[in-house]
């Protein structure tokens, strides 16, 4: 039994099975007037229309009519923080009153309010608020995406979150990736004793998150306020002794030197990196650090924008996620972001879309599986209500998705 998209009037995608950068990260494969053709979740061949080897359609076959419209893989959404109780809608009364995401965190607002109603959940309210997250994200193309803990901040509370994570990646659809993040922020009852609550991260934490398999990668705050880069560089050492690949939160809010850390940890990503200087970017492209950009929460704080096309230049591969979270960035949906990478960033829709695919799948260690379409790889595909790649980022605001296939079955449309 076959699944075949038939009719796609454009095929747009990225190749390969590493993270694209510099002039590599524009160069997308167009294929017109296609069909692709999948078994067993994974695609078995692309052609031109009417010289489909072995197949006709029949009774046992699922044929999926793309109408003439834009065909690219499923979105990939690298950086997401979307398991969590506790919206933060009384937040945006203190943004605009000009209050600057370090001013709420110490009123009490940000992370910490959201920790509070974390810990408080049970696992089942937690996998309720994920999955209907994740059923949006779906609807919106993405069908790959990373889940964040580091809203217990407890041991108890970080594992809670990380096996209701878990559960998450077996009931849904989407492919969930699992990151440790206790290291989101100091914990009130930690409040001027960091140091404490970065050893109990290294001796505790990190090892039990390790020993139950819970997650594949490790994230730090590096940040004002937050942990220092000594202090990330102790965590994600940490992880690295135990088997959790390092990422960190760098330079979003100032220059604390968290992108030249990426790159001394080898780390496979840095994230947000608005205000990354040139030392720091050097060090990622040394290391080939991806760039894990999150254009949509600049334009949600009104903060200034990363230097994407800069990073493109040095040979830094960049990808764009989401940053879904309930304080910075309350947006499920990265169809958004790329259209705002797009005009803020002025990457052409080539780069974007690429950002958004493979370079976002590497960035979680899943470019060899999705990120492109290519036979071999999961058939995770998004037919789009466009006729062409830059109708996609021309017509922006609105669900554009018109049908997504998740490992070669309909599952949106």
């Amino acid at each position: 039994m076959a699944t075949i998209i038939k009719n796609i009037g454009l095929l747009a995608t990225p190749t390969g099975t590493v993270a694209q950068k510099g002039e590599a990260q524009g160069q997308i494969q167009f294929i017109a007037d296609t069909y692709i053709v999948m078994k067993d979740g994974l695609i078995e061949e692309i052609g031109k229309a009417g010289t489909a080897k072995g197949w006709t359609g029949g009774a046992s076959d699922t044929v999926i009519d793309a109408q003439g419209l834009l065909a690219t893989p499923g979105l990939v959404d690298a950086h997401t923080h979307l398991l969590f109780a506790g919206w933060r809608q009384r937040e945006l009364a203190f943004k605009l009153q000009g209050l600057s995401y370090l001013d709420i965190l110490a009123k009490g607002g940000g992370i910490l309010h959201t920790v509070e109603q974390t810990r408080k959940a049970s696992v089942d309210e937690l996998i309720r608020q994920g999955i209907n997250s994740l059923d949006i994200m779906l609807a919106h193309g993405t069908t790959t995406c990373e889940v964040k803990s580091g809203y217990g901040l407890t041991t108890e509370a970080e594992l809670k979150s990380l096996r209701a994570i878990r559960q998450l990646g077996e009931m849904h659809a989407v492919n969930v990736v699992p990151t440790f993040m206790g290291a989101h922020a100091v914990p009130v009852e930690y409040k001027g004793r960091s140091a404490e609550y970065v050893r109990l991260l290294c001796e505790e934490m990190i090892p039990l998150v390790a020993q139950e398999r819970l997650a594949e990668f490790c994230d730090v705050f590096c940040e004002t306020g937050v942990f220092t880069v000594a202090e990330s560089e102790q965590i994600l050492e940490c992880g690295k002794r135990c088997g959790l690949m390092p990422k960190i939160h760098a330079e979003e809010i100032t220059t604390l030197g968290g992108a030249e850390l990426a790159g001394k940890v080898k780390a496979i990503s840095a994230e947000h990196l608005i205000h990354a200087d040139d030392k720091g970017l050097a060090a990622m492209a040394a290391a080939d650090v991806i760039a894990v950009l999150l254009p949509g929460t600049s334009f949600y704080l009104g903060e200034a924008f990363a230097r994407a096309k800069e990073m493109i230049e040095q040979g830094i591969a960049v990808a764009v996620a989401s940053d879904f979270n309930p304080g910075s960035c309350p947006n499920e949906s990265l169809q958004i972001p790329m259209n705002i990478a797009c005009l803020k960033y002025r990457l052409t829709p080539e780069q974007v879309l690429t950002a958004a695919t493979l370079n976002g799948a590497a960035a979680v260690n899943r470019s060899g599986l999705v990120g492109s379409v290519e036979p071999g790889k999961q058939g995770d595909i998004v037919i789009w209500n466009a006729p062409d790649l830059n109708f996609l980022f021309y017509h922006w605001g609105v669900n554009q998705v018109k049908t997504v296939v998740k490992r070669g079955q309909r599952v949106v449309g």
